[in-house]
């Protein structure tokens, strides 16, 4: 609107020097120039200002679209981070769901191991307690003849030939049976021993002809089978004994000497401790 005023102005002034050319006086004739020069001046200040706010406005815009870029992409970094940390929380509460329920297994099993040792424990008590009983029972045989040890948690009471039987024979001798006798007396007070008898020979054949016999197998059950019956009628219940033949071939010796057939030909009574105990708890893991 200022502008139009100015344009305005300049073309009055420039009618009216032109109406009064020739009775205007000079120095009002220099006058009027000097304000169509400044009025010029004003119309080019003018155009310069309204450039210049032009190219303010074209920066301006730009700012502002920039400006809502930026705020674009910070309101959907926004929302991912707020997604992000959702699954995150999520996640932990997961987590901690999950820690929980292992801390709660790791402590059962903890508890189940503490009494799966303490049964472990009156085990090899209860062995180490039988094998003093039975070595007790027979301490007046010979080393050579009968000897009690403990291998893999069992009592082994291990009785050589000469001990109880003539070669090839499934008679049991006097001084056997004295001392099956002996043993099946600790037995019957110990209920919850069951007992193994391992019959074992030599590999020499048997004699052919032998009544009852084919091999070796033959002679190491009916001697295992002899033993079993001396223990039980002896008071040993006879559902805790289990006779078996391991004929020639589990040999403490393989060297093909006297002596060491010698040591080979033996009969092992196996006792073991009950452990229902100990398989219910392995069950239940």
């Amino acid at each position: 609107m200022k502008k139009n005023f100015y344009r305005a102005s300049l073309f009055l002034l420039i009618g009216s020097l032109s109406l009064s050319s020739c009775v205007v006086s000079k120095k009002k004739y220099d006058d009027l120039m000097t304000r169509k020069n400044a009025l010029e001046l004003d119309k080019s200040d003018l155009e310069q200002q309204k450039s210049s706010l032009e190219k303010e406005k074209a920066q301006l815009e730009q700012e502002r679209a920039e400006l809502e870029k930026q705020k674009a992409e910070y309101q959907a970094s926004l929302q991912q981070a707020l997604k992000e940390g959702k699954a995150l929380g999520d996640n932990l509460n997961m987590s901690k769901s999950q820690i929980d329920k292992l801390n709660a297994d790791l402590k059962a099993r903890e508890q189940r191991l503490a009494e799966l040792q303490r049964i472990l424990d009156d085990k090899d008590k209860a062995v180490n307690a039988l094998r003093s009983k039975v070595s007790n029972a027979l301490l007046g045989f010979n080393d050579k003849d009968l000897t009690v040890n403990i291998r893999n948690g069992k009592v082994y009471v291990s009785l050589a030939e000469q001990l109880l039987f003539n070669s090839g024979s499934t008679k049991v001798d006097p001084k056997g049976v004295e001392a099956l006798k002996k043993l099946a007396a600790v037995l019957k007070e110990q209920q919850d021993v069951n007992v193994v008898v391992e019959g074992h020979t030599d590999d020499v054949p048997i004699a052919r002809g032998t009544v009852g016999m084919q091999d070796n197998w033959d002679l190491s059950v009916l001697r295992a089978t002899e033993i079993t019956r001396i223990l039980t009628q002896s008071g040993v219940q006879p559902d805790r004994v289990t006779p078996s033949g391991r004929s020639l071939y589990v040999p403490l010796d393989n060297a093909k000497t006297k002596e060491a057939r010698q040591k080979n030909r033996r009969t092992e009574i196996i006792l073991t401790p009950k452990l229902d105990e100990l398989f219910q708890i392995l069950e239940s893991a």
